[in-house]
């Protein structure tokens, strides 16, 4: 999720995103190109929506793409995805 209209540079909106992903509790990673959350889908759903609504409080127009993938009986993948590629190649990648 980033401002559009804002300029080139758009780190201060999406460091107030961050923060309110970092305090919900919810687990993520941050990488360069955005952000990847886990946990249930409302929990997910409910940060989601309080970074919108944060950042449509002084931007007109916000760009947003969501990418779900579910999968039933599976938690922690975040950590156990990166690690099936690390036994694959025998060796850690860069995070």
């Amino acid at each position: 999720m980033s401002p559009l209209g804002k300029g080139e540079s758009v780190g201060k909106y999406v460091a107030r995103s961050l923060d309110i992903i970092d305090k919900s509790g919810i687990d993520y990673r941050l990488n360069p190109m955005g952000t990847v959350l886990e946990g249930e889908w409302d929990e997910v759903f409910a940060v989601v929506r309080k970074c919108y609504e944060r950042m449509k409080k002084d931007c007109n127009r916000i760009s947003c793409s969501i990418k779900i993938d579910y999968r039933k009986g599976h938690a922690g993948r975040l950590v156990t995805k990166v690690a099936s590629i690390e036994k694959t190649l025998k060796r850690p990648v860069k995070q």
